[in-house]
């Protein structure tokens, strides 16, 4: 990834996926407190692999200034955490499947990428 304009490999995937579980609990939580019935919205969640390459992904914008990735960089980002982290392969190629899923944040990751 050197050379890219990316984030450096920042930690083992067992603590990246932890610290993604602790976040999922946390809005889990917050959204209970809210009300919300648990039927309405934990299909819309990402799973923790999926919030893990968000993240890391997320990471990556910051490292090149902030500046969101046209479709051909997101796509080379989204591969190079693949690259990284072999686990997290599947959760790669859901986010780079179909641009309109169920999940209303699938579309924002994607709108993003235009």
């Amino acid at each position: 990834m050197e050379g890219s304009g990316s984030a450096p490999r920042r930690a083992s995937l067992e603590l990246l996926r932890a610290e993604a579980t602790d976040e999922l609990s946390s809005l889990v939580h917050e959204r209970l407190r809210d009300g919300e019935d648990p039927w309405d919205f934990m299909e819309d969640l990402p799973t923790v692999d999926e919030l893990v390459v968000l993240t890391l992904r997320a990471e990556n914008i910051a490292a090149n200034g902030g500046v969101k990735p046209n479709a051909a960089r997101h796509y080379r980002v989204l591969r190079q955490i693949s690259f990284d982290y072999p686990q997290l392969t599947p959760a790669v190629w859901r986010l780079l499947g179909e641009p309109n899923t169920h999940r209303r944040w699938d579309a924002v990751v994607h709108i993003d990428a235009q």
